[in-house]
């Protein structure tokens, strides 16, 4: 390989000079770890809330339900101490929605909308997720529109149903694959099935949701028949079932 002459080196050093000197003065802010927007010991409290509502949320339908309506206002305890505008207006949405629950037959949009904004609130980065803005923005104006007259009959969005029979689609690729494995990968399908119920949950379809809480069923209480010819072809008849009813969820 030639050697380059020294001068086209001096230039090409003189010329990289301005990008080399602009990258060393962005690597020093680049290093530093972004701001605390709350302070510890509040997103501490947060985060511990967060947890007991999940808790409650979880067992609402056992010991759990007499302490949701508490851990609701808990969490709202502490967004009136951050004096944050985005968390002050989700405990306000989740105040209300307590309210709501309390009502004979509360809507299942209303579940729903509830289930997802728990399980986003789960994070273990609390207050200081970097989308925790975002994400407070969306179950706020999620949960203030099932405050609305009306709203539980409200038209569906065609994207989100689209994004959802493609993150669909993904869960039943999954337990298509463990069921084909030799021997079938129990724990990867009742993964993939609970995995699909939460989301289908979260999305307010519940026809999907209890077909796939109905094949995790049946693969907890079959997982030592799964290499049985019958109870693949069950399982394998549940998946048709299943992948039939997403395919009409945006027809």
């Amino acid at each position: 390989m030639p050697d380059i002459p020294e001068a086209e080196l001096a230039e090409t050093r003189a010329a990289l000079a301005p990008t080399l000197a602009a990258v060393a003065a962005i690597l020093p802010w680049l290093a530093k770890p972004r701001p605390l927007r709350f302070d510890s010991a509040l997103n501490q409290r947060w985060i511990e809330a967060c947890t007991g509502l999940a808790a409650s949320w979880a067992d609402r339908f056992g010991l759990g339900a007499e302490k949701l309506r508490p851990a609701i206002f808990a969490l709202y305890g502490v967004a009136l101490e951050s004096a944050d505008a985005d968390c002050l207006r989700l405990g306000e949405a989740l105040a209300s929605a307590a309210d709501q629950l309390e009502v004979n037959s509360p809507s299942p949009r209303l579940i729903a909308a509830l289930a997802a904004c728990i399980e986003s609130l789960s994070d273990l980065q609390g207050l200081e997720h970097p989308a925790f803005p975002e994400r407070s923005v969306h179950f706020t104006q999620r949960l203030e529109a099932m405050a609305t007259p009306g709203a539980a009959s409200g038209e569906r969005s065609v994207v989100l149903d689209r994004l959802f029979v493609s993150e669909a689609n993904e869960y039943l690729e999954r337990m298509q694959d463990a069921l084909a494995a030799l021997p079938p990968d129990a724990y990867a399908l009742k993964l993939a099935a609970t995995d699909l119920a939460q989301a289908a949950e979260n999305a307010e379809l519940f026809g999907v949701m209890h077909l796939a809480r109905q094949l995790a069923g049946c693969v907890t209480s079959r997982i030592h028949d799964l290499d049985e010819e019958r109870v693949r072809n069950q399982v394998n008849a549940s998946l048709k079932q299943l992948a039939a009813t997403i395919a009409a969820v945006n027809v």
